[in-house]
């Protein structure tokens, strides 16, 4: 699995995660033809240099565009981007995007989604930003987002809507409602935009991984700092060993709504658990509660981490390496008189010891014959004692 890391340590904006696709091997024009495929009515010129950070080299991206006042809703946005011939995976990823930025923008003004403008996040470079991250993580082939903590500072910035206090109040908003990690840096300017939140936001995970790296992209920020102000992109391998390594991630939780179990073990599923169980305990002052587990190769960890913490209610969970013994497996197909079954063999020292029909197919052979369940499995089971 191809994943990438962010070190963030001087901050993030669009155009330095952009610049750092770029130098990771997103081609400009690549990025322009797709850029090209929103149709936007003002022209614009993607310029890509090397420059230095201090005594660092990194990429520099320009987006050269006409001076405009244009202050977009987030449906004309949405609207730009859904109209276009890109492809799915970008469209969504970006709208993802944009809808973190309008939430967060609607609940520092207090007005509803649709009546936000979004002033410097509307602007033609912060479009191009956004739908640029989208593209370029689906070029590269990106399938896991990763990032550091993100560095807060103090100070005040100029804005459409006046002086403000640093970090900006969308950028704050962006960060508190993705749970981002933050550490305090003495910087008194911008470090994190909202564009640049809201990409991490929206795609990434805030943990360090294990990397096999084969690349790494430089981005330059726009001022020069006291450090060298550049965002580094890794990309690279999930480690073998961590492909097959497995781990046990465990909470208690006493204070759920039970309906709500069955959703999460479907979402714990789609994201890798290879296994999900609950077991009923007692927790203190005699509580009922439930002792949730799921098992998982150790690459997962991280986002069921986050899906755990997110969709339970649950303030933190417990993760432990495991060790498996595991036989051999294949599947097999069995044609019975109500139609093909599916079998899961399994089989030690080169036989098979045992044998089980697939549930669902079971239940769809049922339905299809209006017979009974117990009947398909009746007629399964002599099948394969005749075998």
């Amino acid at each position: 699995m191809k994943i990438a890391y962010a070190d963030c340590f001087s901050g993030i904006s669009g155009d330095m995660f952009l610049a750092a696709l770029l130098d990771a091997g997103l081609p400009l024009e690549v990025l322009q033809k797709n850029i090209d495929l929103l149709k936007l009515p003002e022209q614009m010129e993607l310029k890509l240099s090397e420059t230095h950070k201090g005594a660092l080299r990194a990429a520099n991206l320009e987006v050269i565009v006409p001076h405009s006042h244009n202050h977009r809703h987030l449906a004309d946005i949405l609207g730009i981007i859904n109209t276009s011939a890109l492809s799915e995976k970008v469209k969504t990823t970006a709208a993802k995007i944009f809808n973190l930025l309008a939430e967060a923008e609607s609940r520092v003004h207090g007005e509803p989604i649709e009546h936000i403008h979004f002033h410097e996040v509307g602007a033609l470079d912060s479009i191009v930003d956004i739908v640029g991250a989208a593209i370029g993580l689906d070029y590269l082939g990106i399938e896991q987002l990763y990032a550091s903590p993100l560095p807060y500072g103090s100070g005040t910035i100029n804005s459409d809507h006046g002086l403000l206090p640093l970090p900006a109040p969308a950028t704050l908003e962006v960060l508190r409602l993705i749970k981002a990690p933050l550490t305090p840096s003495s910087a008194e300017v911008e470090l994190v935009t909202p564009t640049g939140a809201a990409i991490l936001g929206s795609m990434a995970t805030f943990s360090r991984p294990n990397i096999v790296m084969s690349r790494i992209g430089i981005g330059a920020g726009k001022r020069d700092l006291e450090w060298p102000n550049i965002l580094r992109l890794m990309i690279g391998e999930v480690p073998e060993a961590d492909k097959s390594e497995m781990v046990q991630l465990e909470t208690n939780i006493d204070d759920m709504n039970p309906q709500f179990f069955g959703y999460l073990m479907d979402l714990l599923f789609a994201s890798g658990a290879r296994d999900v169980f609950m077991t009923p305990i007692h927790m203190k002052k005699n509580r009922p509660g439930i002792l949730l587990g799921v098992i998982a190769f150790r690459k997962d960890e991280a986002a069921l981490a986050e899906l755990l913490l997110r969709e339970t209610t649950t303030l933190g969970l417990r993760v432990q390496p495991i060790g498996r013994y595991e036989a051999s497996r294949e599947f097999r197909q069995l044609e019975t008189r109500f139609g093909m079954v599916t079998l899961k063999a399994k089989i030690l020292d080169g036989k098979v010891i045992h044998a089980t029909p697939e549930y669902e197919d079971c239940v769809r052979l049922a339905k299809e014959n209006q017979v009974s369940l117990l009947d398909i499995y009746h007629e399964v089971n002599h099948l394969m004692k005749l075998d």
